[in-house]
């Protein structure tokens, strides 16, 4: 299929060929019809991507404080790759479109093949043949509507979720500032609603359009106000201003408030700056409020991606309800998209169209891009680069995911190592794959991974999907006789670390959990300095995790299981490491009530030779702490390790590294010195399973205040 792409770094727009996506459970397979390019939002998006690197962090601030905090943690290498990582990945455009259902994931229950919907999103509802979209950001076209006005709906949810905020009144004097797409449609929707408008754009031809869609009054910025206003509200101002501009003064929201009368009301819809001046907004008590993207449900994961609605009674217009609302209004003809400045253009010129935009050429509302017939449905699993030889004595590698961490650490190991043959890769979405394939040389690419479980010409795979998929993913890899890599978590219930088990147990290929802080430098030397230890050893584990990014998926119970199941494992593997065996007993205590929020816990391990090991968990802790130290102390020696760059040990010289050395690349030659040359795995499964039922008796013990028994291992690790 095709799809058109954006370089982060440069800005260069191309039509790709790529996989179609693959569809996941909760997930709507659609075909598109018409997307909607809308310029304002899409412009400012090209003209970021085209700023140089010093342009892009003076308009970023903070993300420039987020690399030099990575900086000051990590070390320059893993901070450039992390950078340059962002800026390679192919950058999907649209999000907002409308086709035909081809086919639904499991647990949809709300579409079926062959319907005509309409479709939302960023990264999902995107310019592109074929779009997978989650269920919530769907919504049915009624029968007298034409596909191409329901592309609009995702705009129309935008301008009637800012209307819903501002909550107008029949006869109420509404003030639109900013004419473009969405103050267009605001215009309509206020119309429709009974209001009486008064639009305001820099360009008068934007309001002569408002104007032949019904609006009764309209002008620039600057002109004089008060003299209409007074006519037509008494003197007294309007009731409520929408803002729908997009800039960085602080002007059209400043205009706002001069047009409100005494305790009116300021919707912001639009991005603009908002350095405000107190004064007005006090002296006439205005509320000022702010209008968030289609409405209720939008940046909350377990909403969009999880599926998880709002009740009906308490969140009356969530963003699928907008969506719908919008589309039957324009059904009605209440709302008309195809009043405004519009223009309909064939897919393949999608490019010219988005540089005639970049050049200021193309002054249309929108662009609406129309796909021709029915793909190819040939190129929608996977793609073959030019062939490759193979070569003898390498690890043949698949790669099943590949989001930052792959890309940033074990795919550059990969590279490195020297001794890998990249195969295939296989992500959720085609410019995923494709962009992953070209940067590391894989031969072929797609989106499906029974490509790479029935593939011959592979003896590894490396799973690095979400969580949620991992134990399955792995099981059908080691079925399929395959050597694996899985990133940790190993599972997120004791049922699919069963199901694992067993695979692993019935063959004799080697599975590997990336459980990678035991392969670190600054480990192996505290190990061996410790030596062959006589008494019990003592060790703490500090890790300030920092807060998790509201609604990551990481956080999600089902799909992420949180982040001391996700990420915890990795210091626990490490203590288990450090004292050659896995704990028999486990005491956990969550600090906070609200783990969604603040998942801190400290936990004690017990050992059965005596050893105890601390690990403190803490979500909030100072930002300008290392994210991990960890001290071990026995038979009157010690080791204090700092975020794995220095590691202290009194009695001997310290060891430093430039940048953080936390174990992946040496993992990584293990694994592939064990799939090349045979033998066992570097991790034993009884570590494996020793650290992740562990992780299992955390949340246990935090949840209901108790020790929890674990089994005593069969064998020490060597």
């Amino acid at each position: 299929m095709k799809q058109i792409l954006q370089s982060a770094k440069s800005g260069k727009l191309e039509l790709v060929d790529v996989p179609a996506p693959a569809v996941a459970p909760g997930q709507v397979f659609v075909r598109n019809a018409f997307s909607v390019m809308s310029p304002g939002t899409e412009k400012m998006a090209m003209d970021f991507a085209r700023k140089s690197l010093l342009g892009k962090a003076r308009s970023r601030p903070d993300l420039v404080k987020q690399v030099t905090r990575k900086l000051m943690q990590e070390g320059p290498l893993p901070t450039y790759r992390t950078v340059m990582n962002r800026l390679d990945a192919p950058q999907p455009l649209g999000y907002a479109c409308a086709g035909i259902v081809e086919a639904v994931g499991e647990g949809v229950m709300s579409v079926s093949p062959g319907d005509r919907i309409a479709c939302a999103g960023a990264g999902y509802a995107n310019h592109a043949e074929l779009v997978v979209v989650p269920e919530n950001l769907t919504a049915h076209v009624p029968e007298t509507l034409g596909l191409e006005e329901a592309a609009f709906a995702t705009l129309g949810a935008i301008a009637l979720q800012g209307v819903r905020v501002a909550e107008p009144t029949l006869g109420e004097v509404v003030a639109v500032v900013g004419l473009g797409l969405i103050g267009q449609l605001t215009v309509q929707l206020l119309l429709a609603n009974g209001c009486r408008v008064y639009g305001l754009d820099l360009d008068p031809k934007r309001v002569e359009e408002a104007k032949a869609q019904g609006m009764e009054f309209g002008g620039a910025p600057g002109d004089d106000h008060d003299r209409l206003l007074s006519a037509l509200t008494g003197g007294h101002g309007v009731d409520l201003t929408i803002v729908t501009a997009a800039s960085d003064s602080s002007a059209p929201v400043a205009l706002a408030a001069e047009l409100c009368r005494h305790k009116g009301r300021v919707v912001c819809v639009g991005a603009t700056a908002m350095d405000l001046d107190r004064r007005t907004f006090y002296e006439k008590e205005l509320d000022l409020r702010m209008s968030m993207s289609y409405g209720p449900g939008r940046y909350d994961y377990r909403y969009e991606e999880g599926g998880v609605d709002y009740p009906v009674a308490y969140v009356r217009w969530t963003e699928q309800r907008n969506l719908q609302a919008f589309l039957d209004l324009a059904a009605r003809g209440a709302v008309d998209p195809s009043r405004m400045d519009t223009e309909v253009v064939d897919f393949e010129l999608a490019p010219e169209a988005y540089e005639a935009l970049a050049s200021g050429e193309r002054r249309s509302l929108a662009v609406v891009f129309r796909y021709g017939d029915e793909p190819d449905r040939r190129k929608t699993h996977g793609e073959a680069l030019p062939a490759k030889r193979s070569a003898s004595g390498r690890m043949r590698v698949g790669f099943i995911g590949a989001g930052n961490y792959a890309k940033g650490m074990l795919l550059p190991a990969l590279r490195s190592a020297g001794d890998a043959e990249p195969q295939h890769v296989v992500t959720a979405t085609g410019p995923s794959a494709h962009n992953v394939a070209e940067r590391f040389g894989f031969a072929r690419y797609g989106t499906d991974p029974d490509e790479v479980f029935s593939a011959d010409d592979i003896d590894a795979v490396f799973v690095t999907t979400r969580h949620d998929s991992h134990a399955s993913l792995a099981t059908a890899a080691l079925r399929a006789g395959k050597a694996v890599w899985l990133e940790k978590p190993a599972a997120l219930s004791e049922a699919e670390l069963a199901e694992l088990e067993a695979a692993a147990g019935a063959t004799d290929a080697p599975l590997m959990v990336g459980f990678n802080r035991r392969f670190s430098e600054h480990a192996k030397t505290a190990r061996e300095w410790l030596g062959r230890r006589i008494g019990p050893l003592a060790m703490h584990y500090t890790v300030a995790a920092g807060s998790a990014p509201a609604g990551t998926w990481i956080m999600d119970e089902i799909t992420g299981g949180g982040r001391i199941l996700g990420e915890a494992c990795h210091f626990v593997d490490l203590c288990d490491y450090m004292v050659g065996s896995t704990p028999t007993w486990v005491v956990a205590r969550a600090l906070s009530e609200d783990a969604s929020r603040d998942d801190s816990m400290v936990a004690t391990l017990g050992y059965a030779d005596g050893s105890t090991a601390t690990i403190h968990y803490l979500a909030l802790a100072s930002a300008e702490l290392p994210k991990e130290r960890w001290e071990v102390h026995a038979d009157g020696r010690s080791a204090i390790c700092d975020n794995f760059r220095v590691t202290s040990m009194p009695g001997r010289k310290p060891l430093r590294t430039l940048n953080q050395d936390k174990g992946q690349a040496t993992a990584i030659a293990d694994f592939g010195r064990c799939v090349r040359e045979g033998g066992p795995s570097p991790m034993r499964l009884v570590e494996i399973s020793g650290a992740t039922r562990t992780t299992f008796a955390m949340v246990e013990s935090s949840r209901t205040g108790a020790p929890v028994v674990l089994p005593r291992p069969g064998a020490e690790s060597s």
